[in-house]
């Protein structure tokens, strides 16, 4: 990550792809301060807050690296298909 949360690294919970954000376990944690209802009570509560997409970097095998796509064709049902891979553009491995 960069910024404010350079050297933290996290597992991302939540993709907001409108807005350009996304949660990141345990990073930018926040204090809400929640009213109390009668489903439960109130407090001050810690969760993590929404960084910018821009900010994130994907680790390969615990390394940040970028994503690139790569197209290759392949023969589908007999007939020729441009399939797109996600790749480590570091060492060029396929991604999932």
């Amino acid at each position: 990550m960069s910024g404010e949360f350079q050297d933290h690294e996290g597992k991302i919970l939540k993709i907001d792809r409108k807005k350009g954000r996304v949660i990141v376990e345990g990073v930018n944690m926040i204090t809400k301060h929640q009213k109390a209802n009668p489903m439960g009570q109130g407090g001050i509560v810690k969760r993590e807050g929404s960084i910018h997409i821009s900010n994130v970097m994907y680790l390969h095998k615990g390394t940040p690296t970028r994503l690139g796509i790569k197209v290759v064709t392949e023969e589908r049902n007999g007939r020729p298909k441009k399939v797109r891979y996600r790749v480590a553009k570091s060492t060029g491995e396929v991604i999932d």
